[in-house]
Order: C-alpha cells, then structure tokens, then sequence
C-alpha cells in the first residue's frame, strides 16, 4: 500500500526532541517534511553531543529522518517571505518556538490561516496557552519534576532520578501527531484547517493518571516503587546469584503458578498472600519469600522455571543485547538504510505496520541546509535568485 501520508507536506519549525519527534512520525507515515532551520545554528539537538555518530549528534539523528532541511533566517523580511511560500503550500505547520516568538514573527495561527486556510496548524508548547507558566519555556526533566512523575520514580529513600528516556517529551510529539491526524481528518470532512495546541505539561500529567487516581480514591500521596508498581505484587525485580529478573504475576492464577515453579506452593495460602489486594499490603514480605528463593539460583535457572510454568518474566538486558536479541531482529524495528557518510547506519523504526509492512527510511537525518537549495526551487525561486538570498546570508546553502 501507499504510504498513509503520502502527499501531504509538513512545514516543520520545530526542534530539540518534542516536536521533531511529531514530524518524525508524520514523515515515516509518508508526509514530506520540510525542517526550518536557523543558518549556522540549526536545531540545537544538533550540538547535543557526544556521543557522535560520525561527524554528526547521535541524538539529533535519533529523531530527524525522513526530512529534508531548509536554513533560513526568519528574522530577516526576505526570509519570512520565503516561509509564506511554504505555508501556502502545506497541509500541516509544527512549531515549537518559545512563548510569543511565532507571533513575533509574524506567523502565528491567525496569519497562517489567512494565508492557507486549510492549514492544519499544531504548536508544541511547554505549558499550553493558559495558566501562571504558560509563557515559561520547558523541557523533559523539568517537565518530569513538575508533573510529579519525578516524585515515584526510582527507589524509597533515595535521591530523585528522572525517567532516563524522554518521555515527557516524545510522548508530547506523540499526542501532537495524533492531534494532527485529527484534525486532519475533519479537515476532509469540512474543508477547513484547525488550530492544534499540545504541551509538556499536560502530557506528564497524562503519564501519571495511575498515581493521581490513586491520590483522588485515597488521599495519600504515591511514593517510589521501584522496579515494582502500587497496585500489582509480585510485579518487580528480583535478585538472582548473577543478576535480576523481572516477574510479573498479574493474577491470583499466576502467583499460584509462580509460587509452584519456585517450589512455595505453600505462599498461597497464607492469608497473607492469598490474593493480589492481600500481596500489597505485605509487599516487603512476599519480596524477601520470593527473594530467598531466587537469590540462590541463576537467573537463567529462574526464568526457565517460571517461563515452563507460564509466568510472564523477563532478564533485565542491557541495550547491546537488546540490539543483539532475536526477538529484536524478528521485529524489524531496528531498521538499516543507505547512508552517504555512514556505511553502518540503523535506527530505530516506527513501531506501527501497514499490511504487514514498517516503513523506512527514505531519507536519513539530513545536514544543515542540504536541501535548502532544492526546496527553494519547488517554491519557485530561480537559480539566481537562491544565490543572492545566500550572499546575503537570509539562506544557507
């Protein structure tokens, strides 16, 4: 099949991992994006280095394919015009300045509509459009400590650790591309664009619905779990003689099963365990029974105990035998394509098929201004006109 986006051109004023990760999306979907950037400086994801992958940040990589790059200066008039052209040919624009910056500009939703009123146009914020903070800039960490997924993160009694994945912020670029194929849907219906509003905030409340409806039903305030979580034991990590495995018995039917694979078929019936509300109250002493048992053994020994006996558990691997894993290599998730500076390039592909198909990687994340010469040219400048914006350093070539 097509790819579900083809056709559609994404006018991309985004950077750092938020909004780069909604384009992203929009363009393993089939989307042609088209990246504005700043001559010189470009995203500042593209200094977020080491580690480098070549020459080039190894994070900007992670979530920039799929994209063409136009440097352009939007300060300058001449520059703003060449954005104008864009715009008026776009199905979607993604933004991500800060707070008052796109109006500033002279882009905001309201000029933009006017230009292209079929325009889908999202702005990926910090805090949104309302409230105390919302004219704050934001990013992941922050995001993670305000919204209080900071505050059950990690371990009881120990300092506070962020969530090391971006998720605040990929989630955010997430519910932004959904938002966009939404919106773009009701254009079909109606003809007419739509103002798109995500943020950073929202998202990591989103994240933390478990723990708030906790708080709400019962008034105390979520703490650290660990491996483990609130409302399911056993659901953690426990130690083995060589490492840790992760089991998760998720029902009373699975703890039985567990507990007879680990040789306590006599746990179930004590009152104490013998059902999942139970378990959680006496969290710590079903770890130290189940710990006692696995701690002697290797955790290729415990594993395939509780793995014949049908408990769902898992060794906590590191990413280089993640890469390595067969399960990994089966899912076709880490995808190669054709690189003219890296011969070994890969990533990691969108975890969505289409008839049985992933999508790949048409494009790999491309170098400042590579292709500003060659969008420029769609948007009916002439050769020599192209060349006198560079001269004066409105574009970079």
């Amino acid at each position: 099949m097509d790819a579900p986006l083809a056709g559609l051109l994404v006018a991309d004023l985004t950077q750092n991992v938020a909004g780069p990760t909604c384009t992203q999306i929009l363009g393993d979907m089939g989307a042609e994006v088209v990246k504005v950037e700043r001559p010189g400086r470009g995203d500042d994801a593209r200094a977020w280095a080491p580690p480098y992958w070549g020459e080039e940040s190894a994070t900007f990589m992670s979530i920039n394919r799929n994209k063409r790059s136009l440097a352009v200066d939007m300060k300058q008039s001449e520059g703003r015009v060449v954005l104008e052209r864009l715009i008026a040919r776009a199905d979607v624009l993604v933004q991500s300045l800060r707070s008052g910056v796109v109006e500033e500009l002279g882009l905001g939703w309201e000029r933009a509509n006017a230009i292209n009123p079929r325009l889908v146009y999202c702005s990926v914020t910090a805090f949104g459009t309302e409230g105390p903070l919302k004219d704050r800039p934001g990013y992941d960490p922050l995001m993670q400590a305000l919204g209080g997924i900071m505050s059950v993160n990690g371990h009881p009694g120990q300092p506070p650790a962020r969530v090391p994945v971006s998720l605040v912020d990929m989630g955010t670029g997430m519910w932004a591309a959904i938002a966009i194929l939404g919106a773009l849907r009701e254009r079909d219906r109606t003809g007419r664009g739509a103002n798109v509003t995500t943020a950073l905030y929202e998202t990591a409340l989103a994240w933390s619905v478990f723990q708030m409806n906790q708080y709400f039903g019962t008034g105390e305030v979520p703490q650290p779990q660990g491996s483990g979580t609130a409302m399911i034991c056993p659901y953690e990590a426990f130690p083995t003689r060589d490492a840790w495995v992760m089991i998760a018995a998720g029902s009373d039917a699975l703890f039985a099963k567990a507990c007879d694979a680990l040789g306590r078929a006599n746990l179930p019936r004590d009152p104490r365990f013998a059902d999942n509300p139970a378990r959680v109250a006496h969290r710590a002493e079903l770890f130290d029974a189940f710990s006692a048992v696995t701690r002697p053994l290797t955790s290729a020994d415990v594993l395939d105990r509780l793995q014949k006996a049908g408990v769902p558990c898992a060794p906590l691997l590191t990413l280089d035998r993640v890469a390595a894993d067969p399960q990994t290599e089966a899912s076709g998730m880490l995808v190669s394509a054709k690189h003219p500076r890296l011969p070994d390039y890969r990533t990691v592909g969108l975890p969505i098929r289409w008839d049985g198909e992933r999508p790949g990687v048409s494009r790999v994340p491309p170098l400042l201004g590579e292709h500003t010469a060659e969008v420029l040219a769609e948007l009916g400048y002439d050769q020599a006109a192209v060349k006198e914006l560079a001269s004066r350093h409105v574009i970079q070539l």
